[in-house]
């Protein structure tokens, strides 16, 4: 160990020491965001920069774990990514099943897929059908894979999905006007039931949502980071959850 990874540890250790943990989001969402640029910056193609960003989602875990974190939301692939040239989505989308076969092989997780799976290969579908009925019964932090996920299409997906049920229960159109809420549509969320994201984090220095959890996140703190998704460190985690706990929460009011 150096010097520089020496002074890292204790500065680390000191930032999670002064860590209210009654202060801790549950439910944390997180923009994977920089890894093409980290793989340029460091000389290395762009399928490099995704394992490596894959990678570093093992160690996010084991810090929400140690920090009670209930649940996470990882923005792996987006619906605009699928506009990338073949060479590169492929080999992503095989780097994402090996990811999520490894989240549900660990035992920790219990792995929730969220977004379109009819946009998805259906090796893909698989893995993440797979992951999911394989992990329902784990009793730990509930992961969710933003795989094919977008913030437009989860709202418009909510709405097919609420005008296709009472269609089927032969309820009106005059009827469900009448009815229709902010938490009926919540029901039929990608992410119905649980919590919405108390904080966002988004590595790479963007700041800005580009359409995550648009519905969940009306009342979230967000948190930008400067450094790309494989460069992510406990420090900066832990700055994150520091800078959430200092901020009064208002919610509207």
């Amino acid at each position: 160990m150096n010097f520089r990874d020496l002074v890292y540890r204790l500065y680390a250790r000191r930032v999670g020491g002064r860590l209210d943990h009654d202060q801790v989001p549950k439910h944390i969402g997180v923009i994977l965001d920089g890894n093409r640029r980290w793989a340029k910056a460091s000389g290395g193609s762009a399928v490099q920069g995704h394992q490596a960003g894959a990678d570093k989602i093992s160690e996010l875990l084991g810090w929400c774990s140690e920090t009670d974190v209930e649940v996470v939301t990882l923005w792996m692939l987006s619906t605009d990514n699928f506009d990338r040239p073949e060479h590169e989505l492929k080999p992503l989308l095989g780097i994402i099943e090996n990811t999520v076969r490894n989240l549900a092989a660990d035992g920790r997780w219990r792995v929730h897929h969220v977004g379109t799976l009819d946009l998805l290969p259906a090796e893909t579908q698989t893995v993440l059908k797979e992951a999911e009925q394989s992990t329902s019964h784990v009793d730990g932090i509930i992961v969710n894979v933003a795989v094919g996920y977008g913030g437009r299409q989860e709202i418009a997906d909510a709405v097919r999905s609420l005008l296709l049920e009472h269609s089927e229960r032969g309820t009106t159109f005059e009827e469900l006007a009448e009815i229709v809420s902010t938490d009926l549509i919540s029901e039929h969320l990608y992410t119905r039931g649980q919590p919405d994201p108390d904080l966002v984090i988004r590595t790479s220095g963007e700041q800005r949502l580009s359409g995550f959890m648009l519905w969940q996140s009306a009342h979230s703190e967000y948190y930008f980071c400067e450094v790309f998704w494989p460069a992510f460190r406990k420090v900066d985690f832990l700055r994150a959850l520091r800078d959430y706990a200092a901020r009064h929460r208002r919610y509207g009011a």
